[in-house]
């Protein structure tokens, strides 16, 4: 009688298997069904009361990063071949030079900052990519999505934003 009892509990068993993997695959089936391009409105604005970083959060900030991206590459290519970088007279007047050269070198430091600026934003959305977009860095928590709309390549929380700016300090005043 042992023996019969075994072998029932392993066909329960095995039932169970062959049904948990039924299951799975239902499961993994409606996924890849509902998993086509969301589409959003212009107009469309996060809320608070969506899932944080739901597939809109993630479309709607991809969206905004790529379009504050191509904004400033087209930025940078207007003052680099249209600016007043291409201004070689050279003024008689030594003021006028020096005005000139201080000038020029505002506009470079500006374009760097924006170069900067556009490795971040291909930084944040290799994050939305990986799924890791508007959580800290540190801390893993939510950043929120009145920091994201304000900063969108926000990486920390204000707390560990805060916390990095001190060390920093700490380090430069050594």
């Amino acid at each position: 009688m042992a023996k019969t009892s075994k072998v029932k509990k392993k066909v329960i068993k095995s039932k169970k298997k062959s049904a948990h993997k039924t299951k799975s695959k239902a499961v993994i089936k409606t996924k890849e069904i509902n998993k086509g391009p969301i589409k959003i409105s212009k107009t469309y604005i996060p809320k608070e009361t969506e899932k944080y970083m739901c597939e809109k959060h993630r479309v709607f900030f991809r969206m905004k990063l790529q379009e504050w991206r191509k904004e400033l590459v087209k930025a940078n290519n207007e003052a680099l071949y249209n600016g007043s970088m291409d201004d070689n007279s050279i003024s008689a007047d030594i003021v006028d030079q020096a005005s000139s050269y201080t000038d020029k070198n505002v506009e470079m430091k500006a374009i760097n900052r924006q170069i900067k600026l556009i490795s971040e934003i291909d930084k944040a959305l290799m994050r939305i990519k990986d799924d890791t977009y508007g959580f800290c860095l540190d801390t893993a928590e939510p950043i929120g999505l009145k920091r994201l709309m304000a900063r969108p390549v926000a990486k920390y929380t204000i707390a560990a934003q805060e916390k990095h700016e001190k060390d920093e300090k700490v380090h430069a005043d050594d």
